[in-house]
């Protein structure tokens, strides 16, 4: 038996469209029932769960291992940081020693000078010579205000002044115009 499905078309014999939607049903039945297909669908949910914890894992190593690195990273600078501080110190004791009175006077003797009584010394009087001068590192001269005058009538007019004019008058500006 031949016949062809045309959509808009009943179909003429009865047992015939039975059989076809017995037909269709054991179809869809098998592939809804096939068991392969339940144990791929398992099976694709759990590879599909093992790569999302996959993925997690991958991104917390990664942040993990970058978070050591720069914890290393510094551990290491301030370690410099101590070293080079050692190294300030030792130099600042050195200069101390170096520049001490005993060293200083050891020196001095060495390069030809000797302690002066006070009465040896001769001062000169240099004419015009005025001493030290104090000095000021401040500005002599204070930077002008603007005074009230030279500021445009616009800007020196207050913000409640302005609404006083502009709402509760409003028919000032009009009185303003002249003809």
């Amino acid at each position: 038996m031949e016949f062809e499905f045309l959509p808009g078309r009943k179909l003429k014999n009865l047992t015939t469209e039975k059989i076809i939607m017995d037909n269709v049903q054991r179809i869809s039945q098998v592939y809804i029932e096939a068991p392969w297909r339940k144990q791929l669908q398992y099976v694709g949910l759990f590879l599909l769960g093992v790569v999302l914890i996959a993925m997690v894992a991958f991104f917390y190593i990664n942040v993990t291992a970058r978070a050591a690195a720069i914890g290393r990273s510094i551990q290491l600078m301030q370690s410099e940081i101590e070293v080079i501080r050692r190294d300030i110190v030792d130099l600042e004791t050195e200069m101390a020693e170096l520049t001490s009175y005993s060293m200083m006077v050891n020196r001095a003797g060495g390069l030809g000078f000797y302690q002066v009584d006070p009465d040896e010394v001769i001062y000169l009087q240099v004419p015009g010579y005025q001493g030290r001068q104090p000095v000021s590192l401040g500005s002599s001269t204070a930077p002008p205000l603007p005074s009230a005058s030279s500021l445009s009538p616009d800007y020196t007019q207050s913000l409640f002044e302005w609404l006083r004019e502009r709402v509760f008058d409003p028919a000032a500006p009009l009185l303003e115009i002249e003809p």
